[in-house]
């Protein structure tokens, strides 16, 4: 899970929020932090390092995601922005609008929501119809 892939930003964890623990409020973090109980809240990577943020398979989140790099597999209820690379695993369950960089998803994964790719340099592209002959 930990894996270093291409984007990624590092495999280190710093902190964790552990099973049985429920927090209601905004969560502010910098570096890695895993959650595996529930955050009601917007969890949020602060600082102009690379973050990532793991969800685990028995961990919910309501509230808004905004970090580098995420690992999904439990259940997010609110819009994610990742900046860098998203990885949705198998039990991944997501009820929001998703932005990213660069996306892996597993068979399993649910998205209900809009997939919205951001680049980082947006280019125009001239789509002309094909004529016919």
């Amino acid at each position: 899970m930990f894996s270093k892939k291409p984007g990624s930003a590092h495999g280190r964890i710093d902190s964790l929020i552990g099973a049985g623990t429920k927090i209601e409020g905004n969560v502010q973090f910098s570096g890695g932090l895993r959650i595996d109980g529930e955050v009601v809240g917007d969890v949020i990577a602060v600082g102009d390092q690379p973050s990532t943020l793991v969800v685990s398979e028995h961990a919910r989140i309501e509230g808004e995601i905004r970090v580098f790099h995420l690992v999904v597999n439990g259940t997010v209820v609110g819009p994610i922005h990742c900046s860098d690379f998203l990885e949705l695993q198998s039990q991944a369950r997501v009820t929001g609008d998703v932005e990213y960089g660069a996306i892996e998803m597993r068979l399993g994964a649910v998205v209900q929501g809009r997939f919205v790719h951001q680049s980082g340099s947006a280019k125009a592209v001239d789509l002309k119809l094909a004529s016919a002959n």
